[in-house]
């Protein structure tokens, strides 16, 4: 909005700033930074009053857990608000992007958000069902998908290949709305403790502020082989949102956890970051940046798929983080060391762009 206010008087002494993706990016990240720490006292407070017992824990979980009962959940709402107000601020209204990634992440928080209160209201930990919420994230998705094909075409290009890519024609609308979908829910697998999925979340968006700048560059693409996307540079905004939101959110969600992301926060962030890399034609490079995400995804889909048909477990729990607490490493653990496995593959993610 003050871009295009900037826009209108042609923009004027200071407002000049406002030209540049990497002025609007940085104020993006303090703007959502300062709502969120802003609003999280009050909100948490709220939170905690209106949901009484706080999220379900499951009883058949690592038992360190039965500690957090209480806890409110649903504290994805603090993230969208803050990420939301940050990027319609500084966003520039003419970006399809940029609406696209909006709808996602408010659509999936909607699913996230009626997921969470009917697990609060019901005191159970199952929530929607299964068919209910992948109807509705892929009628999202689908929707968000076919708005960024119409502007930048249904190629899929490859890492390591200079140029190289596949046209998948009507296909890349399935397949477009699968990576939203399937990465949503695997952030959403993730965050099952204190700080977990928050900071592989923004340190893959980190990564996603650096490619979208990149492929929003003509000259830079050609220099590195990678897709040129005009007008992808404009998703820095939402990515340096993120950050700003996430790094709001986990000042409150740090252990001992004030508040839980909940599916609210989880399926939003996720769907978000999964319609980033479809917009800027970096999907399988995001299953290299957010690798943690889609191991803890896999490590569900082994462990249900071995158990059905043999009636044991490949690992004690699933997903695979709750793995290493039945192991004996202590919650802090698993945490910071899965940070820092986000880290590094972030930083292999971003080789890719040079390995052509």
């Amino acid at each position: 909005m003050l871009y295009w206010l900037a826009e209108q008087l042609d923009f004027p002494g200071i407002l000049n700033l406002f030209r540049y993706l990497t002025f609007r990016a940085g104020a993006a990240i303090v703007t959502a930074l300062f709502i969120g720490l802003l609003i999280g006292p009050r909100f948490i407070g709220w939170l905690r009053v209106r949901q009484g017992k706080g999220q379900p824990i499951r009883t058949d979980g690592p038992q360190t857990h039965l500690a957090k009962r209480g806890t409110p959940t649903m504290g994805g709402l603090m993230i969208i608000t803050a990420l939301a107000v940050a990027v319609l601020l500084w966003m520039n209204v003419a970006s399809i992007y940029l609406w696209a990634c909006l709808i996602v992440t408010l659509g999936f928080g909607a699913i996230g958000f009626m997921d969470d209160y009917d697990k609060v209201t019901k005191a159970s930990h199952k929530g929607l069902s299964a068919r209910m919420r992948l109807i509705a994230e892929f009628a999202i998705a689908g929707f968000a998908t076919w708005l960024i094909v119409s502007h930048n075409g249904t190629l899929l290009y490859l890492p390591f290949w200079s140029g190289g890519a596949l046209d998948l024609s009507y296909a890349y609308y399935f397949f477009g709305a699968f990576v939203i979908v399937a990465f949503g829910n695997a952030v959403n697998l993730t965050d099952g403790l204190d700080g977990l999925a928050s900071m592989p979340v923004i340190i893959a968006c980190m990564a996603f502020m650096l490619i979208a700048y990149l492929v929003g560059r003509a000259d830079y693409a050609a220099y590195l082989g990678i897709p040129h996307v005009p007008g992808a540079g404009d998703l820095v905004i939402l990515c340096g949102a993120i950050v700003g939101a996430g790094l709001a959110f986990l000042w409150f969600n740090a252990p001992p956890a004030a508040v839980f992301m909940g599916d609210t926060g989880s399926l939003a962030l996720g769907g978000t970051i999964g319609v980033i890399a479809v917009a800027t034609h970096h999907e399988i490079v995001l299953a290299v940046i957010g690798g943690l995400f889609v191991v803890e995804a896999l490590s569900v889909i082994i462990q249900v798929f071995y158990y059905k048909r043999t009636g044991k477990r490949v690992f004690r729990m699933a997903p695979i983080h709750h793995h290493f607490e039945q192991l004996g490493w202590a919650e802090s653990t698993v945490v910071i060391r899965f940070w820092i496995v986000s880290f590094v593959l972030a930083l292999a993610g971003l080789a890719t762009l040079k390995l052509r």
